[in-house]
């Protein structure tokens, strides 16, 4: 389904954040017959939906909404509308067309467009495509769940996209390119189970890419794709990392060095994986890897780490600080437990608890010499879920702040204090942003 397709028809825009107030301005420059939006929460819409918005799409709550949902010829939901909505699994046995924004827009622009999913890596991958991309002198725009939303972009002759499951959900159309970066069970309440989570993010492949880069360690999205035929960044037939000229690890493609290891600033060995599949890209597109090194080692030393990425917080008392905020599945917080393998370790963890399974972080810290200091609200039950470990020590404060004051005084000299918390922030702070922002400030406030 494209924008034009709305022309003349009955059509309910699902939110009011950022994705829906794009919605309401895209499909209203195409000449729907009836357009509203909907918004299912009880506080009041912010911004105001007022002026060009509200003339073009009056808001409908409540129960009327729900109607208005149901009496629609199509509805257009925001990625922030759950797959579990009770709402949503009525609009379904009626029978009630529902897409998304980025579903129309990818209708008229998959094949200019290089997509990106993942349930870890999907925001520093895309960013390093896009990159590397403009450095090589292939200019693109850069947007999606990562910021822009996809129909607001600008017109482009190519579109490298952050996308997240909740995007991918609806897609009718694969991008020319498609990327997936890690596969683990995420989001699960939203989704409606771990198969149905796996589905939507994959859906992004299901309608015929012309190629499909994977990340080619990860095992479960080995295990999901099977013998498709797929690029697998990562493996020595494609771009790697291995011993290099100089008996240090070099970046690849195939038996070819391209640049050391050392040329990326990032930590860990997930963002090498990233990088990797971030190269596998650009080879596809065409680009020479090989002529193109030298040009390519300077943008990737010149990249910068996202925020709330494993983003190093200077400290005066030799202690590295690290804030992973946005690790929010148990996953994520062991990739970046790896990122510091060698380094004493303080890992601060917990958030809003969506009863996700802490098995896999025990099994990886089975034999690992580590503190855990668990903030609320599911800190102790991730603690509970790390009890009779023999190398990890265990401890339990009433908020952040606390944890960080705990953390001086037990990491060692030269250590890492790591937020990777394993869980979503909701709860206690407003947002990943807002934890970030509490931790930021108990480091400088304990400084000292």
């Amino acid at each position: 389904m494209r924008l034009s397709d709305l022309r003349g028809r009955k059509v309910a825009v699902w939110g009011t954040g950022r994705e829906g107030r794009a919605a309401v301005t895209a499909i209203a420059a195409h000449g729907p017959a009836d357009l509203v939006a909907v918004d299912d929460g009880g506080s009041p819409v912010s911004p105001p939906w007022d002026g060009f918005l509200a003339a073009a799409a009056p808001l409908v709550t409540g129960d009327a909404g729900k109607q208005r949902l149901a009496a629609a010829d199509v509805v257009v939901r925001s990625p922030g509308v759950p797959n579990t909505h009770p709402w949503l699994a009525e609009l379904r046995r009626r029978q009630v067309p529902v897409t998304q924004g980025t579903a129309l827009w990818m209708a008229d622009h998959a094949a200019r467009t290089v997509g990106v999913t993942g349930s870890k890596g999907k925001s520093t991958t895309s960013s390093l495509i896009s990159h590397l991309l403009a450095a090589v002198d292939q200019p693109n725009v850069f947007g999606g769940n990562i910021g822009v939303p996809t129909l607001d972009l600008p017109a482009a002759d190519r579109y490298v996209l952050e996308l997240s499951s909740y995007q991918c959900s609806d897609l009718t159309d694969s991008p020319r390119v498609a990327v997936v970066t890690a596969l683990f069970p995420e989001h699960l309440d939203a989704h409606g189970g771990e198969r149905e989570y796996y589905r939507d993010k994959l859906n992004l492949l299901a309608h015929g890419p012309e190629t499909v880069v994977v990340n080619g360690a990860d095992p479960r999205l080995a295990a999901e794709l099977g013998d498709r035929p797929v690029v697998r960044a990562g493996t020595p037939d494609t771009t790697h990392v291995a011993g290099g000229p100089d008996g240090t690890p070099w970046f690849h493609l195939g038996d070819q060095p391209l640049f050391p290891r050392a040329v990326l600033p990032l930590v860990g060995r997930h963002n090498e994986g990233n990088l990797c599949v971030a190269l596998a890209v650009l080879d596809v597109l065409g680009v020479d890897l090989l002529t193109r090194r030298d040009t390519l080692a300077v943008a990737v030393a010149g990249f910068q780490g996202l925020a709330h990425r494993l983003t190093e917080i200077v400290d005066p008392s030799g202690l590295t600080f690290v804030d992973d905020t946005l690790a929010t599945s148990p996953y994520a917080a062991m990739h970046a437990i790896d990122a510091y393998d060698g380094r004493a370790l303080t890992v601060i963890v917990g958030g809003a608890d969506r009863g996700l399974d802490y098995t896999p972080l025990r099994d990886h810290l089975a034999e690992r010499e580590i503190t855990v200091i668990g903030v609320p609200d599911s800190g102790a039950r991730i603690v509970a879920a790390l009890d009779g470990l023999p190398k990890v020590r265990c401890e339990v404060t009433g908020d952040l702040v606390e944890a960080v004051r705990l953390a001086r005084r037990v990491t060692p000299a030269g250590g890492v204090v790591l937020l990777s918390p394993a869980a979503p922030s909701y709860g206690q702070f407003r947002n990943f942003e807002h934890r970030s922002e509490v931790f930021a400030q108990a480091v400088r406030d304990t400084a000292g």
